[in-house]
C-alpha cells in the first residue's frame, strides 16, 4: 500500500486539517468534532441542511459546505457513519430558526444516528426534516443497507434542496423538494479496480486485471457482477440501460447527467464516458438538460465510474442553475 498519509490513524483529521488550511475563507472546521461549517453562517430566519458520511468520498460531503449548498458536513472515519454527537452538535451550530434538514444516504449506520441525533433536537425544541437517498439501481439489499443504497444522487438534492434553502423557503418545501429529487433519481456504478482503505491495507476486493465489476458500491463492495473488460461503449450501456428502466417517466422532461468518477479514473476516461452515455441517451431519445462529469462521489483510489440520471422538472432545473460557491463545486457565485 502506498499513501500519502501521516499515519492511519490519523487520516480523517488530517485531512481535514487540509480541508482548514486550504479554504480558510469559506471554511470553519472543528477538527475535535471533525465537522465542516461554512466559515459565514447563514442569516436568521433561513432553512439549514446538515448532511454526513463516512470520509473517503471526497469532495462529499465536506466539499459541498457553502453557499447554494450545504451548512455543515459531519465526517465519520473511513467509510463509517458520523456518531449522534457530531450530528447533534451540527445541527444546534447551524440552525437558523427555520429548521434543519438532514440528508442522509441509504446506509444502515448513517440512518440510524442521523435519526437518533434528529430526535435529540427536536428535543431541545430545533425543528429537524429528514430525506433519505437510495437511488442505487443496483442491489435492493446489501453489506450497508436495509433497501437500496444512497449514492450519486445525493450530490444532486444537496445542491438543488441547498438553493431552495438559499432562496429562503420554509423547511417543508425544502424537504419536500430533496424528496422528489430523490424521488426523480436513479444511479448505477461499475469498477474497474477495488479501493484501499488505509486501515486494511490491501484492496477491498480482488478484480483480476482482465475483468470489471458492474454494480459496485462506494465503499468497496462487489457489485451485481464480475465480466471481462469491454469498451467504453459497451460499460456506457450497463450503466444505461437498467437506470432507464427505472427511471420515472419524463412528462416531456429531460434529464441530469451526472458521469461521477470513482476517484482513480482520469478526466480524459470520464469524458470518454459521458460520449458514450450522452449516445445512447440521445438513440433512446432521453434529452440531456444540464451534464456534471467529475469526480464528486468517490470511493478512495477506486478506478472506476458510476452515472446518476435524474429526470428533472423546470424547478429543478432553476434550482440546479442557482449559484453555488464550495471548495466542490461552484458556479454563478
Amino acid at each position: 500500500m502506498k499513501k500519502l498519509i501521516n499515519s492511519v490513524d490519523t487520516v480523517v483529521a488530517d485531512a481535514l486539517a487540509g480541508m482548514a488550511a486550504a479554504h480558510p475563507d469559506a471554511l470553519r472546521v472543528d477538527l475535535d468534532k471533525h465537522i465542516v461549517y461554512r466559515a459565514r453562517a447563514k442569516e436568521q430566519g433561513r432553512v439549514a441542511i446538515v448532511s454526513g458520511g463516512g470520509s473517503g468520498h471526497e469532495p462529499l460531503h465536506g466539499g459541498f459546505v457553502g453557499p447554494g449548498m450545504l451548512d455543515a458536513a459531519c465526517a465519520g472515519e473511513i467509510f463509517t457513519s458520523p456518531v449522534p454527537d457530531q450530528i447533534i452538535a451540527a445541527t444546534t451550530a447551524v440552525d437558523r430558526g427555520a429548521g434543519v434538514l438532514h440528508l442522509v444516504k441509504n446506509y444502515t449506520g448513517d440512518v440510524m444516528n442521523f435519526e437518533m441525533a434528529a430526535e435529540i433536537a427536536a428535543g431541545s425544541g430545533i425543528e429537524v426534516a429528514t430525506v433519505v437517498t437510495n437511488d442505487d439501481v443496483a442491489v435492493e439489499d446489501s453489506l450497508y443497507t436495509a433497501g437500496r443504497r444512497g449514492v450519486g444522487v445525493t450530490v444532486l438534492a444537496e445542491k438543488i434542496a441547498g438553493a431552495a434553502a438559499e432562496q429562503g423557503r420554509p423547511l417543508a418545501e425544502v424537504a419536500e423538494i430533496a424528496t422528489r429529487v430523490n424521488a426523480n433519481g436513479r444511479s448505477m456504478g461499475m469498477a474497474l479496480t477495488s479501493c484501499t482503505v488505509p486501515a486494511n491495507g490491501k484492496p477491498s476486493f480482488d478484480l483480476p486485471d482482465d475483468e470489471m465489476e458492474i454494480g459496485i458500491g462506494i465503499h468497496g463492495e462487489p457489485g451485481r457482477h464480475r465480466e471481462k473488460i469491454a469498451p467504453a461503449s459497451e460499460i456506457a450501456g450497463r450503466l444505461v440501460e437498467p437506470i432507464l428502466a427505472e427511471l420515472p417517466a419524463g412528462d416531456g422532461h429531460g434529464v441530469i447527467a451526472f458521469l461521477n468518477g470513482m476517484g482513480a479514473s482520469p478526466l480524459i476516461e470520464l469524458y470518454v464516458m459521458y460520449h458514450e452515455v450522452a449516445e445512447l441517451l440521445a438513440a433512446r431519445g432521453v434529452g440531456i438538460e444540464r451534464r456534471l462529469v467529475g469526480n464528486y462521489i468517490t470511493s478512495l483510489d477506486m478506478a472506476g465510474c458510476s452515472l446518476t440520471l435524474l429526470r428533472a422538472d423546470d424547478e429543478m432545473l432553476r434550482l440546479w442553475d442557482a449559484p453555488v460557491n464550495t471548495p466542490g463545486l461552484r458556479w454563478g457565485a
